[in-house]
Protein backbone atom coordinates (compact mmCIF):
# COMPACT_ATOMS: atom_id res chain seq x y z
CA UNK A 1 0.00 0.00 0.00
CA UNK A 2 1.66 3.08 -1.43
CA UNK A 3 1.38 6.05 1.73
CA UNK A 4 1.68 9.92 1.80
CA UNK A 5 3.68 11.73 4.30
CA UNK A 6 1.27 14.84 5.11
CA UNK A 7 1.70 17.96 7.50
CA UNK A 8 -1.26 19.40 8.70
CA UNK A 9 -2.01 23.23 7.29
CA UNK A 10 -4.65 23.69 9.94
CA UNK A 11 -5.91 21.62 13.60
CA UNK A 12 -8.54 19.33 12.54
CA UNK A 13 -11.16 17.20 14.68
CA UNK A 14 -10.45 13.91 13.79
CA UNK A 15 -11.65 10.20 15.54
CA UNK A 16 -8.62 8.03 17.77
CA UNK A 17 -9.05 4.39 15.54
CA UNK A 18 -10.02 1.67 16.78
CA UNK A 19 -11.21 3.19 20.12
CA UNK A 20 -13.61 5.88 18.50
CA UNK A 21 -12.73 9.01 20.96
CA UNK A 22 -12.55 12.65 19.22
CA UNK A 23 -9.75 14.15 19.52
CA UNK A 24 -8.06 17.29 17.78
CA UNK A 25 -4.92 17.02 15.59
CA UNK A 26 -2.79 20.39 15.96
CA UNK A 27 -1.73 22.40 12.71
CA UNK A 28 2.01 21.65 11.65
CA UNK A 29 1.57 17.85 12.88
CA UNK A 30 3.25 14.73 10.47
CA UNK A 31 0.65 12.25 9.55
CA UNK A 32 0.93 9.15 6.91
CA UNK A 33 -2.13 8.80 5.34
CA UNK A 34 -2.70 5.22 5.15
CA UNK A 35 -6.23 5.04 3.72
CA UNK A 36 -8.39 7.18 1.85
CA UNK A 37 -11.79 5.19 0.95
CA UNK A 38 -15.20 6.07 1.18
CA UNK A 39 -14.25 9.80 1.56
CA UNK A 40 -12.88 9.96 4.33
CA UNK A 41 -9.15 9.34 5.42
CA UNK A 42 -7.24 7.22 8.08
CA UNK A 43 -3.91 8.40 9.21
CA UNK A 44 -1.06 7.77 11.37
CA UNK A 45 0.54 10.42 13.67
CA UNK A 46 4.03 10.53 13.17
CA UNK A 47 4.49 11.81 16.67
CA UNK A 48 2.51 9.17 18.58
CA UNK A 49 2.00 6.11 15.89
CA UNK A 50 -1.51 6.54 17.14
CA UNK A 51 -4.20 6.36 14.14
CA UNK A 52 -7.41 8.65 13.59
CA UNK A 53 -9.87 8.91 11.08
CA UNK A 54 -10.38 12.42 9.15
CA UNK A 55 -13.80 13.01 7.86
CA UNK A 56 -14.00 14.45 3.95
CA UNK A 57 -15.01 18.02 5.02
CA UNK A 58 -11.28 18.29 6.65
CA UNK A 59 -9.90 17.39 3.57
CA UNK A 60 -8.54 20.94 3.45
CA UNK A 61 -6.02 20.25 6.23
CA UNK A 62 -4.34 17.03 4.26
CA UNK A 63 -4.12 19.40 1.37
CA UNK A 64 -7.25 18.16 -0.43
CA UNK A 65 -9.99 19.82 -1.80
CA UNK A 66 -13.20 19.62 1.06
CA UNK A 67 -15.66 19.92 -1.37
CA UNK A 68 -14.42 17.42 -4.12
CA UNK A 69 -14.02 14.90 -1.26
CA UNK A 70 -17.74 15.17 0.54
CA UNK A 71 -19.44 15.84 -3.72
CA UNK A 72 -20.50 11.92 -3.93
CA UNK A 73 -23.23 12.33 -5.92
CA UNK A 74 -26.21 11.02 -4.54
CA UNK A 75 -27.84 8.02 -6.88
CA UNK A 76 -30.63 9.16 -8.81
CA UNK A 77 -33.76 6.73 -9.73
CA UNK A 78 -36.24 4.89 -7.85
CA UNK A 79 -35.06 3.29 -4.59
CA UNK A 80 -34.20 -0.41 -5.41
CA UNK A 81 -32.27 -3.41 -3.66
CA UNK A 82 -28.98 -2.63 -5.72
CA UNK A 83 -29.38 1.01 -4.66
CA UNK A 84 -29.04 0.67 -1.18
CA UNK A 85 -26.44 -2.23 -2.03
CA UNK A 86 -24.19 -0.48 -4.05
CA UNK A 87 -24.43 2.74 -1.28
CA UNK A 88 -23.50 0.39 1.90
CA UNK A 89 -20.46 -0.36 -1.02
CA UNK A 90 -19.46 3.20 -0.31
CA UNK A 91 -18.79 2.67 3.07
CA UNK A 92 -15.33 1.85 4.66
CA UNK A 93 -14.37 0.16 7.75
CA UNK A 94 -11.51 2.61 8.33
CA UNK A 95 -8.71 0.07 9.63
CA UNK A 96 -9.30 -2.20 6.83
CA UNK A 97 -9.52 -1.53 3.06
CA UNK A 98 -13.00 -3.59 2.60
CA UNK A 99 -16.31 -1.82 2.51
CA UNK A 100 -18.67 -2.68 5.20
CA UNK A 101 -21.05 -4.78 2.87
CA UNK A 102 -17.94 -7.19 1.12
CA UNK A 103 -16.88 -7.19 4.94
CA UNK A 104 -19.54 -8.79 6.11
CA UNK A 105 -20.60 -6.40 8.32
CA UNK A 106 -24.37 -5.76 7.33
CA UNK A 107 -26.96 -8.69 8.62
CA UNK A 108 -30.00 -6.81 7.00
CA UNK A 109 -32.38 -4.12 5.48
CA UNK A 110 -35.48 -4.08 5.43
CA UNK A 111 -37.09 -1.40 3.02
CA UNK A 112 -40.33 -0.49 4.61
CA UNK A 113 -43.15 2.46 4.32
CA UNK A 114 -42.66 5.24 6.43
CA UNK A 115 -45.82 6.76 8.23
CA UNK A 116 -44.67 10.01 7.34
CA UNK A 117 -44.44 9.49 3.50
CA UNK A 118 -41.28 7.80 1.67
CA UNK A 119 -39.33 4.99 2.65
CA UNK A 120 -37.63 4.04 6.18
CA UNK A 121 -34.53 1.86 5.92
CA UNK A 122 -34.28 -0.75 9.08
CA UNK A 123 -30.48 -1.97 9.06
CA UNK A 124 -29.05 -4.34 11.58
CA UNK A 125 -25.03 -4.86 10.96
CA UNK A 126 -22.46 -5.92 13.17
CA UNK A 127 -18.64 -4.93 14.33
CA UNK A 128 -15.61 -7.39 13.61
CA UNK A 129 -15.40 -7.43 17.34
CA UNK A 130 -17.92 -6.79 19.95
CA UNK A 131 -15.88 -3.81 21.81
CA UNK A 132 -15.18 -1.63 18.63
CA UNK A 133 -14.96 1.55 19.21
CA UNK A 134 -15.96 2.65 15.62
CA UNK A 135 -19.43 1.35 16.09
CA UNK A 136 -21.17 4.51 16.28
CA UNK A 137 -19.03 6.12 13.30
CA UNK A 138 -20.07 3.15 10.98
CA UNK A 139 -23.75 3.82 12.44
CA UNK A 140 -23.34 7.20 11.58
CA UNK A 141 -21.37 6.39 8.04
CA UNK A 142 -24.59 4.08 7.50
CA UNK A 143 -27.34 6.66 8.23
CA UNK A 144 -26.14 9.69 6.49
CA UNK A 145 -25.52 8.05 2.94
CA UNK A 146 -28.39 5.75 3.18
CA UNK A 147 -30.46 8.77 4.43
CA UNK A 148 -29.24 10.54 0.76
CA UNK A 149 -30.67 8.08 -1.39
CA UNK A 150 -33.94 9.23 -3.29
CA UNK A 151 -37.48 8.79 -1.60
CA UNK A 152 -35.97 7.43 2.03
CA UNK A 153 -37.70 9.17 5.13
CA UNK A 154 -35.97 8.02 7.90
CA UNK A 155 -32.51 5.52 8.34
CA UNK A 156 -32.84 3.08 11.42
CA UNK A 157 -29.43 1.18 12.00
CA UNK A 158 -29.10 -1.18 15.07
CA UNK A 159 -25.46 -2.84 15.84
CA UNK A 160 -26.14 -6.39 16.49
CA UNK A 161 -23.52 -9.13 18.05
CA UNK A 162 -25.61 -12.30 17.24
CA UNK A 163 -24.75 -14.14 15.03
CA UNK A 164 -20.72 -12.81 15.90
CA UNK A 165 -18.92 -11.90 13.08
CA UNK A 166 -16.49 -14.32 11.49
CA UNK A 167 -14.49 -13.96 8.32
CA UNK A 168 -16.58 -16.70 6.59
CA UNK A 169 -19.54 -13.70 6.61
CA UNK A 170 -17.04 -11.77 4.07
CA UNK A 171 -17.48 -12.01 0.48
CA UNK A 172 -15.59 -14.28 -1.79
CA UNK A 173 -13.84 -10.84 -3.55
CA UNK A 174 -12.72 -9.66 0.25
CA UNK A 175 -11.39 -12.60 1.08
CA UNK A 176 -9.13 -12.36 -1.80
CA UNK A 177 -8.28 -9.31 -1.08
CA UNK A 178 -7.24 -9.53 2.22
CA UNK A 179 -5.56 -13.21 2.03
CA UNK A 180 -7.50 -15.22 3.57
CA UNK A 181 -7.76 -18.83 2.88
CA UNK A 182 -11.42 -19.43 1.06
CA UNK A 183 -12.61 -21.97 3.97
CA UNK A 184 -13.77 -19.80 6.11
CA UNK A 185 -17.20 -20.63 6.01
CA UNK A 186 -20.23 -19.87 3.08
CA UNK A 187 -20.89 -16.08 2.97
CA UNK A 188 -24.09 -14.68 1.03
CA UNK A 189 -22.92 -12.70 -2.39
CA UNK A 190 -25.47 -10.29 -1.95
CA UNK A 191 -27.42 -8.19 0.55
CA UNK A 192 -30.64 -9.68 2.45
CA UNK A 193 -32.86 -7.11 1.78
CA UNK A 194 -36.94 -7.12 2.66
CA UNK A 195 -39.47 -5.03 1.18
CA UNK A 196 -42.75 -4.30 3.32
CA UNK A 197 -45.44 -5.94 1.59
CA UNK A 198 -48.26 -3.29 3.36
Amino acid sequence: MDTQLVTLSRSCDVMEIPSGIPYTLQVGVLVRIMQTLGGSYTVSASDSGRMFRIDAKDADALGFDAVAAEAAAAPQGELDDKMVWDQLKTIYDPEIPVNIADLGLVYGCEIKQHEQGGKLLDVKMTMTAPGCGMGNVLKADVERRLGQLPGVTEVRVEIVFEPQWHPGLMSEAAKLQLGFDMDYGSSSSSLPVVRDTK
